[in-house]
């Protein structure tokens, strides 16, 4: 089982999770919403929906939401933000124990690609989608994004020839619209869609005393030695240059089909 598949490991990341990656990845989550015609009291279903940057802001929206993760720790922190519209369950997305056709839009930002399933997570989430609802599906291209994607980029520079961290099957799979629509129509879908968009994750610079809070959560980083980390440090001190804070471009492709 590969890091990623494993909801020990993200209930242990759940709170650093909240605090780090869902400030970036609800900007994604906001441009979903923005291409689905949503109307008050629809009902919702967010899969593997981590720390619920969809699944908050849609309720906000007016949305009745159902967030469903595997990992209970990613659950309690949904469930904590304590919205009326929002209710958390603990749910496998491959297999969700819901019936046909029960949700007015069905959304997975950047879940349903890390599943070792990942065309069945597709097809769970037509299958719950009602006829003429919304499927939305969001999925990172090329190294992944944020502090990932700089960590490949200082590693490249640094280790020219190392293999590093294989990032998801779906990632790889989904990456050019063309294969992205297919796979929706795959699974159940019609008329998929598929729109590039890119947000600048803001790297705080003085971040980088502490590189363990930026980039511990990958396999790229703690299999390095002290001396390699140190190494990265300075890569990306030199990357930023005179300033505070480094953008980090990251694009994400948001596949959005009928059902």
């Amino acid at each position: 089982m590969r890091t990623f598949e494993d909801p020990d490991h993200w209930d242990t990341a759940a709170q650093h999770y909240e605090q780090t990656a869902h400030p970036f990845t609800v900007k994604y989550a906001r441009a979903a919403l923005s291409m689905v015609a949503l109307s008050p009291g629809d009902r919702v279903l967010d899969v593997a929906a981590g720390t619920g940057a969809l699944a908050l802001a849609a309720a906000r929206a007016g949305a009745q939401v159902l967030a469903t993760d595997f990992s209970p720790g990613m659950v309690a922190r949904i469930a904590a933000q304590g919205l009326p519209d929002v209710e958390a369950r603990v749910m496998d997305g491959q297999a969700l124990t819901l019936p046909d056709g029960g949700f007015d839009a069905v959304f997975s930002i950047f879940g349903v690609i890390m599943f070792p399933d990942w065309r069945k997570g597709l097809s769970e989430m037509a299958r719950v989608t009602r006829p003429g609802g919304y499927g939305v599906v969001a999925t990172w291209r090329g190294s992944g994004a944020a502090t990932f994607l700089l960590l490949s980029q200082a590693r490249r520079a640094l280790f020219p020839g190392r293999e590093g961290m294989s990032m998801p099957e779906a990632v790889a799979a989904l990456s050019e619209p063309e294969d992205f629509a297919r796979e929706m129509v795959a699974a159940g879908f019609t008329d998929p869609q598929i729109r590039a968009v890119t947000f600048d994750f803001e790297l705080d610079v003085g971040a980088l005393d502490e590189p363990d809070t930026l980039f511990g959560m990958s396999p790229d980083w703690t299999s390095l030695t002290d001396a390699e980390k140190r190494a990265v440090v300075a890569e990306v001190r030199q990357m930023a240059g005179d300033r505070t804070i480094l953008p980090i471009p990251s694009t994400a492709l948001i596949g959005v089909a009928r059902r």
